[in-house]
């Protein structure tokens, strides 16, 4: 069974595996060993820490078959975006150019360097691997989506809203088209470099190198101007699933590869809105309802999420099957919290 817990130190073997995988570059997953041992460490330290408000904290999560111990994906929550530095995005926007005398009135589409994602909570590090969509993507949603159950249950940990940054388009080679357009008139240099290096936007170098004034699109060229909010290819299925969780593409993009920008009020997202609390059983697996994302309520550390099908109307306590309850680590009347994988699909 696939389920979804902290990582340990004991994985870097298999998290470095994955971050060197072939895929879109992830600056928040770097296939560098001593920058993914830095981040699993944090997250040890974050979950042991007794929490009352959002900080530097971060949490990195695996995905791994319980029968095997083999790790499938990884995905991250960064408690707050530019805790020490401003998050850099742009945001685009529409400047107004217009002379009465000449009777002339034109809105130019235009990007600003801002910081408005800077205070809020991140999604990060999202990976699966394609041998674990061998059977759909509901294992892909299972990873990205525990880690909201986590939020809902710690709620005191994460701040009011939720974004996400996914990759832009980019070349086998990983050429960024808006990058070259943009980013590499500035730095002069190649954007895999520059990726790796910022590792997570909020470098003071950004703000000292990227222009402070508005840069207008149809300046751009059309290559540049045309990958602008649309995802890499390897990064769809995130996408897929952050639309399914409730977050939205916003006005801003990523500053590197004009990769889209989804914000969400953490309140609104679906596993937390959705999610209610129940006491569970161990019995016979329901044969006819719809899955729901499970996950025990026990302490930050020993957090465990995990895909159940359960009848479209929860029932007071629960019943879940022998394995989900042995992943889950419970015993009989403890709690549980679960949200339907569809919220339109099921009541509580």
């Amino acid at each position: 069974m696939l389920f979804v817990r902290p990582s340990k130190l004991s994985d870097l073997d298999q998290i470095e595996r994955m971050a060197r995988s072939t895929g879109p570059i992830l600056h928040s997953l770097p296939p560098d060993r001593a920058r993914l041992q830095q981040l699993v460490t944090q997250s040890i330290n974050s979950l042991a820490e007794d929490v009352e408000f959002p900080g530097e904290e971060s949490y990195l999560f695996v995905l791994e078959d319980s029968d095997t111990g083999k790790l499938y994906g990884t995905a991250g929550l960064l408690a707050m975006a530019g805790f020490s530095e401003p998050f850099y995005v742009f945001r685009n926007e529409v400047v107004v150019h217009a002379s009465r005398e000449l009777q002339v009135n034109h809105r130019v589409h235009a990007l600003a360097l801002s910081h408005e994602m800077t205070g809020r909570t991140r999604l990060t590090g999202f990976h699966v691997d394609a041998a674990a969509l061998q059977h759909g993507v509901q294992p892909a949603h299972l990873l990205s989506r525990a880690r909201m159950l986590f939020a809902a249950q710690h709620r005191e940990r994460f701040a009011h809203d939720i974004f996400s940054v996914l990759p832009g388009v980019a070349d086998e080679a990983g050429r960024s088209p808006f990058w070259e357009g943009v980013g590499y008139k500035f730095f002069k240099r190649d954007f895999r470099e520059m990726e790796l290096e910022s590792g997570g936007r909020s470098r003071t170098f950004i703000a000292e190198m990227m222009p402070v004034d508005p840069l207008y699109v149809p300046l751009l060229d059309e290559e540049a101007q045309r990958v602008m909010g649309e995802p890499h290819i390897g990064a769809r299925l995130n996408y897929q699933c952050h639309i399914a969780e409730g977050l939205e593409p916003d006005h801003f993009v990523d500053i590197f590869d004009a990769g889209p920008v989804l914000t969400s009020a953490l309140d609104m997202c679906n596993s937390v809105r959705f999610s209610r609390r129940r006491p569970a059983v161990r019995g016979e697996a329901c044969a006819d309802g719809v899955p729901y994302l499970v996950s025990n309520t026990q302490a930050a550390d020993a957090f465990r999420a995990v895909l159940v099908t359960l009848s479209a109307v929860l029932p007071a306590q629960l019943t879940l099957p022998q394995a989900a309850a042995d992943v889950l680590e419970i015993a009989d009347g403890d709690e549980v919290r679960c949200a339907p994988l569809q919220p339109e699909g099921a009541t509580a």
